[in-house]
């Protein structure tokens, strides 16, 4: 079968056509992107809504105890106040310090190899709590480098150099001889093509001659590059470092020519070429896959220099032994075998996959190690300590697979496969995808943990695990690069596409896209996710809780009453709307870009305490309680402690009050004038008291719980500049003729800048107070690194 998107490299073919449309194996990805793309909100966006509506009822709550207080008779006295406690309510610059912030990340996150394609993606990372991440290439180099070779009679050898696609290195065959079931030790002999055994050359010529890829020097540099698959990279580097690469075996005396290729079958799991051999006029079969599938085309096996036949009973046990030695170091196993083929026995124009690969004769074991990336295993840590589970899907070999994950810390080092089975783990920590296929999911909801290694893993398999998470209300970020990765990708929380090896069509279902498919990027991310989720936090908590102190300067103002009957106003409904925009908006976006605090990545995942903790709301009103008490405090000070007491009439909307009736004897307007004067300095000394507060509030919301001096003044440099802007931007609004009196409805103020002062002095002396009860008397924040590392590899004991 000929699946439709197919990209044809090489070759000519006929097919029939058996299916089109949404019925192709690309259709039924295309109908799995369809079915999973429910639009879902990020916790932040849910929690915005619940704090609009919260906020929307609250308005009409508090314009009703307004109407209530004045009852009912609505005039526009009355309607202007209770539009007032509207605005107060509301934190105007949100939407748009919420925007900046986001974008501003993603300019933050493309620098750092991570490039957001959903803006709500880079918020909804602060919030995972599980990383489902393949192996190749992501947490490991994706640089195949062939180390250890095994050949029955042979033994044991060992390949050496360094990393990469350099051809520098030796090969030595390692000190124990096995020859007629009798062990005999000798010391490590270096491979040369002069004492080369003949089964060891059979074994390099199969791995340089089934084998598409080259490798080259680059130009300009000394810097080796491949060019094909990365397993058949590593077995061409071999074959150099055996000294009989293709160019040489292509070459006098050799002079090997390519008749056939049977490409790499994912079924069949074998690849095979048909080679002529100039020089002999003979015709060799050489074939690699995996060990299962190769062992069953052989009839013969190649024991030293002699030919026996295969019996599996005595060889299968010894051949397995060997495989598992391997694979438990972390290397991918392939198996090699040959065949000469007499071409008077059969034409080879007309030979066949089928007849190619039969009565194969079976060489050895190449083991191939792709070396995890330096950064993998603190990366990893990096997620113990922040709460975040790191689960391993791949499509290696279980042996393997686990192997690796223990190396780069995702398996304890203690595990194996007999302490699992002796119930010293929670549960079963490593599965095959056929295992975790086979459970149900009220099965997979029982066991007491997911697996953190599922090897041999499926398109589909990912897309179980993702659905198996989401039902313990875990935020899952998922990694992949093909096309069959798309649905799992869609279905995440996160899909994470590989910027450098993955498909257009991963990319396009994916959010965030790796240019440098690193898995110490996805942390990175998180921890950027976290930081402006936290910053998020800071700045609702600043708006927020100024929001609250001017509903409590409002509402307690409500019972200043004139000689009218009328409330009197603390502040002007321009000047709420003057701290909500310019006062209080600047600082916030300062917090928005505030630095990732030390520990950030030693939280817990927030969407387990959400947006508003109960720590946060209960700051946030007792911010606003003392903020609104210190302003309505100075306000009553100008008036009944410096001044006559006097209220006025009239004087929320003129400095002079209002004016006396032709023939009043009663009414004196001097003194009316004296008291909205005095009515006017005290909304003036509110105004500042309560913007001076708010500005140096900006550096409390920092830190929840850390005192003030702790944070440097300077290291923020938005946030001081706004901080400092704001102070001078005030000053204005009390000293320019008109602007204060007809605009902001106050007057300018002269020893009342001693109130304001010493209203900032005491606010700060409670903050901190109130921030060395917590850090006395409430539990730490960040997770205990003893209790993440139990969660995480799910001990029963310790050794």
């Amino acid at each position: 079968m000929v699946f439709s998107s197919t990209t044809i490299t090489k070759g000519r073919g006929k097919g029939i056509a058996v299916n089109t449309g949404m019925k192709t194996e690309i259709g039924k990805i295309a109908k799995t992107l369809a079915s999973t793309s429910v639009v879902t909100r990020t916790p932040l966006q849910k929690k915005m809504d619940i704090l609009a509506y919260a906020l929307f009822g609250l308005a009409i709550i508090l314009a009703i105890i307004v109407f209530s207080v004045n009852k009912w008779v609505v005039n526009d006295e009355v309607a202007i106040y209770a539009i007032s406690v509207g605005i107060a309510i509301i934190p105007e610059g949100l939407v748009a310090v919420i925007t900046l912030t986001m974008a501003l990340g993603v300019r933050q996150m493309a620098k750092n190899y991570a490039i957001v394609r959903k803006l709500n993606a880079l918020e909804a990372l602060g919030s995972v709590t599980n990383i489902c991440s393949d192996k190749t290439g992501t947490l490991t180099q994706s640089k195949m480098i062939a180390t250890d070779a095994w050949l029955p009679g042979d033994g044991l050898y060992r390949i050496s150099g360094r990393n990469g696609f350099s051809p520098e290195g030796k090969i030595y065959r390692c000190g124990i001889n096995v020859t007629s079931e009798i062990e005999v030790e000798v010391e490590d002999e270096e491979v040369t093509p002069d004492n080369m055994r003949y089964a060891f050359t059979r074994l390099v010529q199969a791995s340089a001659l089934c084998n598409m890829a080259v490798i080259k020097k680059g130009k300009g540099n000394d810097e080796w590059h491949a060019i094909g698959d990365p397993t058949e990279s590593a077995l061409q580097v071999f074959a150099h470092k055996a000294g009989l690469p293709k160019s040489v075996l292509t070459a006098e005396p050799f002079k090997f020519e390519l008749v056939q290729e049977y490409a790499f079958d994912t079924e069949l799991k074998r690849m095979s070429v048909v080679c002529k051999e100039k020089s002999t006029d003979a015709y060799y079969v050489f074939l690699k896959g995996a060990t299962e599938s190769v062992l069953n085309q052989c009839t013969k096996i190649q024991f030293g220099e002699n030919e026996t036949n295969l019996d599996r009973e005595k060889f299968g046990p010894e051949l397995y032994n060997e495989l598992e030695k391997l694979a438990s170091k972390g290397m991918r196993v392939l198996s090699l075998a040959y065949r000469r083929v007499i071409k008077s026995d059969i034409e080879i124009s007309k030979l066949t996959r089928e007849k190619a690969d039969a009565d194969m004769i079976f060489l050895g074991l190449v083991g191939i190690y792709d070396p995890p990336r330096p950064e993998s295993k603190a990366a990893i840590q990096r997620c113990f300590g922040a709460g975040i589970e790191v689960h391993m899907l791949t499509g290696d070999h279980p042996t393997t697979a686990s192997a690796i994950a223990k190396e780069i810390g995702i398996l304890p080092l203690l595990w194996s496969p007999e302490l699992e089975n002796e119930g010293k783990f929670n549960s079963q920590l490593v599965m095959t995808a056929a295992q975790f296929d086979a459970l149900s999911d009220t099965e997979v909801d029982n066991l007491s943990e997911l697996p953190k290694v599922i090897a041999r893993c499926s398109p589909d398999t990912k897309v179980k695990m993702i659905d198996a998470l989401h039902r313990r209300n875990k935020y899952v970020a998922m990694t992949g690069d093909g096309v069959n990765d798309s649905p799992s990708l869609k279905k995440a929380d996160v899909g994470i596409a590989m910027g450098l090896g993955g498909s257009d069509v991963a990319k396009q279902a994916s959010d965030i896209v790796l240019s440098d498919d690193n898995f110490a990027t996805i942390v990175n991310a998180i921890a950027e996710g976290r930081r402006i989720f936290s910053n998020i936090q800071k700045f609702i908590l600043h708006l927020l809780s100024g929001n609250a102190g001017e509903i409590v300067t409002l509402i307690i103002g409500l019972s200043f009453i004139d000689s009218d009957g009328i409330s009197v106003n603390p502040m002007s409904p321009l000047q709420i709307l003057f701290l909500n925009m310019v006062t209080s908006s600047p600082p916030a976006m300062g917090l928005g870009v505030e630095r990732a605090s030390g520990d950030i990545m030693r939280y817990p995942p927030r969407s387990k305490g959400g947006l508003f903790t109960w720590e946060v709301i209960i700051d946030m009103i007792y911010y606003g309680i003392v903020l609104g008490g210190l302003s309505l405090a100075n306000f009553v000070i100008v008036i009944y402690a410096i001044g006559n007491g006097n209220l006025g009439q009239n004087c929320n909307s003129s400095p002079y009050g209002q004016e006396c009736a032709p023939n009043d004897p009663t009414c004196d307007p001097i003194a009316l004038e004296i008291a909205c004067h005095q009515i006017y300095r005290a909304r003036g000394t509110t105004f500042a008291t309560f913007t001076y507060i708010l500005l140096i509030h900006a550096y409390n919301c920092r830190s929840l719980r850390d005192p003030i001096w702790t944070m440097k003044l300077y290291d923020n440099k938005i946030l001081f500049w706004s901080v400092f802007g704001g102070l001078l931007t005030a000053i204005p609004t009390f000293y320019i003729p008109e602007l204060n009196s007809k605009v902001f409805k106050q007057l300018g103020i002269g020893y009342e800048w001693g109130l304001i002062v010493g209203a900032v002095i005491i606010f700060e002396i409670f903050v901190e107070i109130y921030k060395f009860m917590k850090r006395r008397y409430l539990k730490p924040l960040e997770i205990v690194e003893g209790e993440g590392l139990k969660r995480q590899y799910s001990l029963n004991e310790y050794p």
